[in-house]
């Protein structure tokens, strides 16, 4: 029979218990990024901050990688990242991967085409609008998220 002493116990164990297990179940993203690029390496960081797990692999040129995960030139940024399967191009809001992991739909990823101001690695006094392309192996393309500019 359980005490009262030992299941307090157990039961403050849980929170510990379940942040292990969260922290172990972080999604994982692997980026290909050039050396040079600042923008990249904040856009890195804002995924730290929003529960990934960031492999970075720095390239002359991120050309290779886009093509071989099947991003369309027509959305072309400075840097790619592939998670779980899909391709991730650009400034793309760690909210919407942890959407697109969500839900899951019939994609190859999401890209926020160019580098506007105000996006995730972008931060400024400018805040530009954008959205964020949801592409599939077709290259068809539908707006996934849209963001205003202030």
């Amino acid at each position: 029979m359980m005490t009262r002493h030992t299941f307090l116990k157990a039961l403050a164990a849980v929170p510990a218990i379940t942040a292990v297990r969260l922290l172990a179940a972080a999604p994982k993203i692997q980026v290909f990024k050039t050396p040079t690029c600042g923008c990249c390496a904040n856009w890195v960081k804002h995924l730290q901050a929003n529960g990934f797990e960031v492999a970075v692999k720095e390239v002359q040129d991120t050309g290779e990688y886009r093509r071989q995960y099947g991003v369309p030139e027509k959305l072309l940024s400075c840097h790619t990242g592939v998670v779980e399967g899909y391709a991730l191009e650009g400034h793309v809001p760690a909210v919407e991967i942890h959407r697109l992991l969500k839900e899951r739909p019939k994609a190859k990823g999401l890209s926020v085409p160019g580098m506007p101001m105000g996006s995730p690695g972008m931060e400024g006094s400018l805040s530009q609008a954008f959205s964020v392309i949801l592409f599939d192996s077709e290259g068809k393309t539908s707006v996934y998220q849209s963001y205003p500019g202030k």
